[in-house]
């Protein structure tokens, strides 16, 4: 089978499930719905503080997109692993790396997509209740801010997708991973501790910030989220390479 057509193959699947085409959605409209409502609460009187930074407050819902990232991935390759689906994928596509480059790929590319659209989104939702604070794409750090943002969700959803294809289960990535990111990271990174600027959430967040204050910079960050993404996908490749579909 052609790779375009295992890739036009791996986006049908995607789109035709319900739950996991939601999910990539809820990407978009949770992270650009939060930073509105958020905004028009407290725009103006958050603006006004001394320590405000005008760039982070607009991402302020990719905190809760990114769950929405990790379920979107999660379930997008869990969907392998129910009622033999995984043994009717590799029929049809019989050499393993192959159908694993493509789902990854289509995962990643559909992240990725929905990701910098979302970014766009919530920068702009984000600053709609700013009133005479608000600022735009050419003011520092925006537009790097906004990008970083996609490239961080799209990292997020392959991260999750590499760590099903390892467990075989959605619902236990989903189950450790969001406590992680919402308890564990949280937790290490109020202790002002250098070890969270290299966790995977907490890394790739700094590129939302408008001037960065951590060991490593904007960049740098979203490559170490990169790093824990591509051993995810690596761990991934292994268990569908050595198990039984």
């Amino acid at each position: 089978m052609p790779s375009t057509a295992i890739l036009h193959s791996e986006w049908i699947k995607i789109r035709s499930v319900r739950g996991t085409f939601r999910s990539l959605l809820a990407i978009l409209v949770v992270s650009a719905g939060v930073g509105a409502l958020i905004s028009a609460g407290v725009g103006t009187g958050e603006a006004a503080g001394p320590d405000h930074d005008p760039v982070l407050f607009s991402f302020y819902g990719i905190n809760y997109g990114q769950i929405a990232a990790i379920a979107f991935g999660a379930t997008a390759f869990s969907t392998e692993f129910h009622n033999g689906a995984l043994r009717v994928s590799l029929t049809a596509v019989p050499r393993r790396g192959r159908f694993y480059a493509a789902k990854i790929a289509v995962i990643g590319g559909a992240g990725l997509a929905v990701g910098l659209v979302t970014g766009f989104a919530t920068f702009f939702a984000g600053q709609t209740g700013m009133g005479p604070y608000a600022i735009g794409l050419g003011d520092p750090g925006a537009l790097r801010a906004t990008v970083g943002s996609g490239i961080y969700l799209a990292l997020m959803a392959v991260l999750a997708a590499g760590l099903t294809a390892l467990l075989r289960s959605g619902i236990a990535v989903i189950s450790l991973l969001i406590p992680f990111i919402l308890i564990v990271s949280f937790v290490i990174g109020d202790m002002k501790s250098a070890v969270a600027d290299f966790l995977p959430d907490r890394a790739g967040q700094i590129a939302l910030h408008q001037y960065p204050d951590a060991t490593i910079g904007p960049w740098t960050g979203l490559a170490v989220t990169a790093a824990w993404t591509a051993a995810a996908v690596l761990a991934g490749w292994f268990a569908v390479r050595r198990r039984d579909a």
